[in-house]
């Protein structure tokens, strides 16, 4: 079956080609998410029978019938977003779920348009270069899946009053730039989501009931570019073993620049890897920096 699997190295992604016919007039050459970071979704080393199940279980939750069900679900998820320009690109790639070549969007930041609705939990398979009949060649085209926001493993989201709660408990304070602010910040989870299993995610019941203690413990406030910036970093670390380093200082309050060979790359205890890295718990690095430089001093 790995003569279907397409690598995206740049998102260390994996996506499995297929072909659904749905009826004699309509069928979609679609790639699914076989693994997943956003979602949890990993088949990389599973066997041939799961995989199949999987992509079975993917054609019929898709299955044509079901698109204006879940076009009028994603409507109530839109009505109360001030997301115009997203929300265009949306339609388009919801239109009837085909390969969407970038030049249609007319927006020369659609990139960041992609991301949003990736961090809203949507199927969205980007930096794809297909052939282009109206251009004569290949170019980069998008693909929005019709899945349940969060995929069918469920990523992990808050709703507004839990996101507002965790600003609050944190005291808007950007961690990174050391300073309190009012807009513009995101939670971060201090644990990146590449490292996540499908024993790592938590419910939305469990996310707003999380303790004062646990959002501590858990997040950190940053901004958007910040955000995008440690994604890189956290990526890079998954693939190539080298944690990263932050302000250009290479320093680490716990183990070095290498991931450690005996603790597991993926689940809960892959938490212990990033200990030690400043952008795991960017607070504590720089305390436990500080503390270091007072007694060397």
């Amino acid at each position: 079956m790995k003569k279907n699997w397409i690598y995206n190295n740049k998102a260390s992604e994996i996506y499995y080609s297929v072909n659904f016919k749905y009826s004699s007039d309509l069928e979609r050459d679609w790639y699914i998410p076989i693994k997943n970071r956003r979602d949890g979704t990993d088949f990389e080393d599973s066997g041939d029978s799961v995989i199949k199940n999987y992509i079975e279980k993917v054609k019929k939750i898709c299955k044509p019938e079901n698109w204006e069900t879940w076009r009028k679900e994603q409507d109530e998820f839109w009505k109360d977003k001030n997301s115009e320009v997203t929300k265009t690109i949306f339609d388009l790639l919801s239109a009837d779920f085909s390969w969407v070549p970038v030049n249609v969007f007319n927006n020369p930041n659609y990139a960041r348009r992609i991301q949003d609705l990736k961090d809203s939990g949507y199927t969205v398979v980007s930096g794809v270069k297909r052939f282009d009949k109206t251009q004569n060649k290949k170019i980069s085209h998008v693909l929005l899946l019709p899945l349940p926001r969060g995929g069918i493993n469920g990523y992990e989201q808050w709703d507004e009053n839990t996101r507002k709660r965790i600003l609050e408990t944190l005291n808007y304070f950007d961690v990174y730039e050391c300073k309190k602010i009012k807009n513009g910040l995101l939670p971060d989870h201090k644990f990146p989501e590449i490292r996540w299993d499908e024993n790592t995610k938590r419910s939305q019941k469990e996310i707003a009931n999380m303790s004062t203690s646990q959002i501590k413990k858990d997040f950190q406030l940053i901004n958007n570019q910040r955000n995008q910036q440690k994604r890189e970093v956290c990526r890079k670390c998954y693939q190539t073993n080298e944690r990263g380093i932050i302000y250009g200082i290479n320093y680490f309050y716990q183990g070095n620049q290498l991931w450690d060979k005996g603790i597991p790359k993926r689940g809960k205890v892959a938490e212990r890897g990033c200990i030690g890295c400043g952008w795991y718990d960017i607070e504590e690095w720089r305390n436990k920096l500080s503390k270091t430089l007072r007694s060397n001093s």
